[in-house]
């Protein structure tokens, strides 16, 4: 999911890039009228016109935009009438629209496009936009007239218009606002050096992962490997100008290795060197996470919580510590079990292919896969002729068409920042929904795993509905010289997954951007996500598009029942590595600083009882754990636990009434999608469902129960 800046609520506006600005070209200064992130984009839909974007063009942008909105602002603070809803918030809520613009462009760019010359300007930017955030946040005679509307929220019938105030309200209260003079300047430099500390870890997990290639040229040791790795491979070093196979830490290319390598001692060095990514050398993020740490700390406690921890949960569904360890405990006591069976019957099954040791982390994935394919006669090799990328869009599209309703259109005519990306105009029968923009492939210029993220986002201007433009990035198999990109299931998964996102922005019908698509609560916004996973083992899913490439047969009923049988294969491991990235996440965020020495010891000792396997000596997967300390799922990452509760009770309910099922999909969109954060959570989950959610639908679909 999208990055969300840490203690930086006025930012959280800035990044949403509600509208079109209505600029006055006559009050832009000469030297910015050509800018192309300053003058009105004559695009379709008012896309960004990247063709003209240069890097040089972000900084006088930026300190423009900064100060037009702070302008728009003062205007408010300064206005003599009585403060009401209609004469602040609402002004708030508008304010900073070319800002939002600017900002939307160069943080999307900086983690799907960047460069050395962009990661620069954002070590400049930083700072800038958070002391414009506190300026707002800070602002004593703006939190004034907040407090004043807030005193007589009960006047206000319009439910939204309740959950905005709220919002904006709570969000100066968590920023800063109540804090003495002394306090705020404080707090102003704690919340300067949290920015640029998450931008360092982030910066420095991209360039670790760069950084490091093996060339392979010995066939021996790519025995195993199945030829499109190999071909990928082969690519990557022709295009370095070198002979052989060039392997790097992306996401296919460290699959294949793990998943397929006869050579332990190669699987061993790619485990260590993706295990270790930040931890130590030129990029070392472990006094990075002390320090992020200790400044999360300390701002938690000036704003009068016990710990980041507390401080974050506060407005997420799981409100304190205790509840989220009650789930994980809960979940680990049904899990950890299965996951040590699931462990045993690997290292059984490798002893009965001559391997006598205990089975180490670069063995598990390899031996994990030989042991699938012996009881289901399945493995990625078997399903990828089946998952051809184009025609996996092509049925992605076909099933949000048949629930949801949405077609896809696709646009040559909108501007794209990389030739990797396709863009598409989307509509609800007659209606424009927004513009999609997907980007699937792994590259130098691009930080690791899948995210969904908006350049902007929906909202309502007076009778205008802007409409919402949206972004998947995914690090998905290439193509190669002879074959097309082929995903494995697991691909196709995560596709569907981040899909569900991309659905919760493109369908928001509600009247604020701050309120609309996924601006809900982070144990809440998987929930979307998660429920369209539950479509990828589907026979009638799979039957709109799984032709395999070459022979165009359709994926036999057969393939699809080894599907459907393995769904729950390795479940018990699955649930334990969630489950520690959970625990350790947890653990950063309700210890003392002060007792933070040694990050990989903690992190064992934080996860011991859940871990399942021998630990890796030279390992640390906190220095690379960008969720929680460059993203915005700090104290949050058990919020993928949480969600999967929820959506499994929710899909339940397509269970019974079908997994096509019109009216429950149209239910989906009416009390959930559509509604954006509008309205609390729990409220929107009973509205669609009926009632509060059970955990035994998690329970019986991961195989825990019968």
């Amino acid at each position: 999911m999208k990055k969300v800046t840490f203690f930086t609520f006025a930012l959280c506006f800035a990044l949403s890039l509600n509208a079109q600005p209505r600029l006055n070209m006559m009050n832009i200064p000469d030297d910015l009228k050509n800018n192309p992130l300053i003058k009105n984009w004559e695009t379709p839909h008012q896309t960004p016109p990247f063709n003209d974007i240069k890097t040089e063009d972000f900084m006088p942008a930026f300190k423009f935009a900064i100060e037009i909105a702070e302008k728009e602002v003062d205007a408010i603070v300064n206005a003599r009438i009585q403060p009401t809803f209609e004469s602040v918030i609402i002004p708030l809520e508008n304010s900073g629209e070319l800002l939002s613009r600017v900002a939307g462009v160069f943080y999307n760019l900086l983690s799907s496009n960047t460069s050395p010359e962009l990661q620069a300007l954002a070590r400049e930017i930083s700072p800038i936009m958070t002391e414009y955030s506190n300026k707002i946040s800070l602002n004593k005679d703006l939190f004034a007239k907040i407090q004043r509307v807030y005193s007589e929220k009960n006047r206000l019938a319009n439910e939204e218009d309740l959950m905005l105030l709220e919002k904006v309200y709570q969000n100066f209260i968590r920023s800063g606002a109540k804090l003495n003079e002394e306090q705020k300047e404080r707090y102003r430099e704690l919340s300067m050096k949290a920015s640029k500390l998450s931008l360092q870890f982030s910066e420095n997990v991209l360039n670790h992962t760069n950084a490091f290639s093996l060339l392979l040229e010995d066939d021996a040791r790519l025995k195993g490997l199945p030829q499109t790795a190999l071909e990928i491979a082969k690519s990557k070093a022709k295009n370095k100008g070198l002979e052989g196979y060039l392997f790097d830490l992306s996401q296919p290319s460290y699959q294949a290795i793990m998943t397929y390598a006869d050579d332990r001692d190669l699987r061993k060095e790619i485990f260590m060197a993706y295990n270790a990514r930040a931890f130590g050398g030129e990029h070392n993020n472990t006094e990075v996470i002390k320090e992020i740490l200790r400044t999360r700390y300390d701002m938690s406690q000036l704003l009068g919580y016990e710990n980041f921890a507390y401080y974050a949960l506060e407005t997420r569904m799981a409100e304190n510590p205790d509840n989220v360890y009650n789930l994980l405990n809960n979940l680990a006591a049904v899990a950890i079990p299965a996951g040590k069976a699931e462990v045993r019957e690997i290292q059984d099954f490798a002893a009965t292919l001559g391997f006598n040791e205990p089975i180490q982390r670069w063995d598990f994935s390899y031996y994990a896969e030989k042991l699938k394919d012996n009881k289901y006669s399945l493995n990625d090799e078997l399903l990828k002729p089946y998952f051809k990328l184009e025609k996996v869009i092509d049925g992605v599209f076909q099933l949000t068409e048949d629930l949801f309703g949405l077609t896809y259109k696709k646009s040559d005519e909108i501007q794209v920042y990389h030739p990797d990306v396709t863009v598409y105009e989307v509509f609800r029968g007659n209606r424009f929904m927004g513009v999609l923009y997907l980007d699937f492939h792994p590259r130098e210029s691009k930080r690791a795993g899948a995210w969904m993220n908006s350049y902007r986002q929906q909202r309502r201007d007076g009778d205008r509905d802007i409409r919402p433009i949206v972004t998947l990035n995914m690090n998905f198999t290439p193509s190669t010289e002879t074959n097309p990109s082929l995903l494995t299931f697991y691909e196709v998964t995560t596709f569907l997954h981040e899909f569900g996102h991309a659905l919760h922005g493109l369908l928001s019908d509600v009247n604020y951007g701050s309120l609309s698509g996924t601006s809900v609560p982070r144990d809440f916004v998987e929930v979307p996500s998660h429920i369209m996973e539950n479509w990828a083992t589907e026979p009638g899913f799979l039957k709109m598009f799984a032709y395999h490439y070459e022979t165009g047969e359709l994926i036999p009923q057969d393939l699809i029942q080894k599907l459907k049988d393995s769904e729950n294969f390795l479940a018990g491991y699955s649930f334990s590595r969630q489950l520690m990235f959970g625990f350790s996440d947890m653990m950063w965020h309700t210890i003392d600083p002060a007792k933070v020495d040694d990050i990989a010891t903690l992190e064992s000792k934080a996860v011991q009882h859940v871990n399942l396997l021998p630990e890796a000596p030279g390992t640390c997967f906190s220095t690379s754990f960008s969720h929680i300390f460059s993203g915005g799922y700090a104290a949050g990452y058990y919020s993928y636990k949480w969600a999967e509760v929820l959506e499994a009770d929710a899909f339940s309910l397509f269970r019974e009434k079908g997994v096509f099922n019109k009216e429950i999909a149209d239910s989906f969109v009416e009390n959930i999608l559509s509604k954006g954060g509008s309205k609390k959570p729990m409220e929107l989950f009973v509205g669609f469902r009926g009632r509060e959610p059970k955990v035994d639908a998690l329970m019986i679909r991961s195989g825990f129960e019968k």
